[in-house]
């Protein structure tokens, strides 16, 4: 009897996870097929997607409004044919603010669910945890400080460390990447990583933009290099770049965000999944975000915020290695001293780049394939209950 497992994830990071996870599924179990909602890199794994992974890709307390009734309709439709045909197993991928309901749903009609990536819990809204708890008959952790909260909280969980810590190379070829991307060899690079999402773009791209062209003025020959995830983002930061700063000379990428890093000297990147590939890379990095006004605001006055740092690379580390600025510190009159204090400073890079290698070797796991193991264990043992 084939294997039916349903997944959904919300956004790149996400999809990349997810696509690993099956493909290391169905090494084990050929006769495993999938369905829900995922990007590119799962449907290319063999998911049948049936809803655009775009539609969930929102983010924010107040920027996730206008998208509410859609969103919920999404997830009742979810919850309606998995209830009416119960697939074996559901895997929610990242996404808690849409997953975490819809295991729970599954969850109490009998489906087996698992959670992959843990929710920001031990920062953000740190309540959600009981949430957590009653949803997942397992959560698959990525980054080695969450399992001992998650045990503390009695959520069943298994580290399996994070598939880019496997993936990457220990020592990443600036001068393979240089040449990929068509950038001279000798002339510095600074690579800038708005985001992966429109509303990013939106607020990120100026000040990044603007930091951009008073580092070219201080550094000689400067090279700019800017990924971007699809079409539609490439758009927004051409029409952006045009308004902004017309006179720079930009090297403009789809798809290859881990190339533009590997050849940069520095990174200017919005918070996110991106700072923590920036670490592997071991990249300097400057980090700026901002989000909408009310969001910020909300955040602050219920102190929803429970971390010293904002980037994940900062997280992992445990300490303050890539300079953060937020919201009304987020303008190149802050990002660009910096941003040039890196490029000036070859002794803070070389003490930052040591620190990074050494998390990314305590990080390497068979993520892909742990994760696989672990998703049908616990198959398993529903089958023998």
């Amino acid at each position: 009897m084939s294997l039916r497992i349903g997944i959904v994830a919300a956004e790149p990071s996400g999809d990349l996870l997810g696509a690993g996870l099956m493909q290391a599924i169905r090494t084990r179990r050929p006769d495993v097929c999938f369905e829900g909602i995922g990007g590119e890199g799962m449907t290319d794994a063999g998911l049948d997607s049936w809803v655009a992974m775009e539609k969930l890709s929102v983010m924010g307390l107040v920027e996730v409004l206008k998208h509410l009734p859609e969103l919920m309709g999404i997830r009742r439709d979810l919850i309606r044919r998995w209830r009416e045909s119960p697939p074996d197993l559901f895997i929610g991928v990242d996404a808690p603010d849409f997953n975490l309901h819809l295991e729970t749903r599954l969850r109490e009609s009998g489906i087996p669910t698992v959670h992959y990536v843990c929710p920001t819990v031990w920062a953000w809204r740190p309540k959600r945890v009981l949430g957590v708890r009653r949803a997942v008959d397992l959560l698959l952790s990525i980054f080695p400080f969450e399992e001992a909260f998650l045990r503390e909280h009695d959520v069943p969980v298994r580290y399996v460390g994070h598939p880019l810590a496997h993936a990457l190379p220990l020592d990443p070829d600036r001068a393979t990447a240089r040449q990929e991307l068509g950038l001279a060899e000798d002339r510095p690079v600074l690579a800038i990583l708005p985001g992966s999402r429109g509303s990013e773009i939106g607020t990120l791209a100026e000040p990044f933009l603007k930091t951009a062209a008073c580092c070219a003025a201080e550094l000689p020959g400067l090279q700019l290099v800017v990924p971007l995830v699809n079409d539609k983002t490439r758009q927004a930061f051409d029409e952006i770049h045009r308004k902004v700063a017309p006179e720079l000379d930009i090297t403009v990428v789809q798809g290859k965000a881990r190339t533009a890093m590997a050849a940069a000297d520095v990174v200017l990147t919005a918070s996110g999944t991106a700072t923590f590939e920036c670490l592997l890379s071991k990249r300097p990095m400057v980090v700026g975000y901002k989000v909408h006004w009310l969001t910020y605001v909300i955040a602050c006055l219920f102190k929803l915020i429970k971390v010293d740092h904002i980037a994940m690379a900062n997280i992992i580390a445990g300490e303050r290695l890539a300079p953060e600025f937020v919201q009304k510190a987020c303008e190149p009159e802050q990002l660009t001293p910096a941003v040039l204090d890196f490029f000036r400073r070859p002794d803070k890079v070389a003490a930052v780049q040591a620190r990074y290698r050494e998390i990314h070797q305590s990080m390497d796991h068979d993520t892909n394939g742990e994760a696989a193991e672990a998703v049908l264990a616990l198959l398993q043992g529903h089958a023998d209950d």
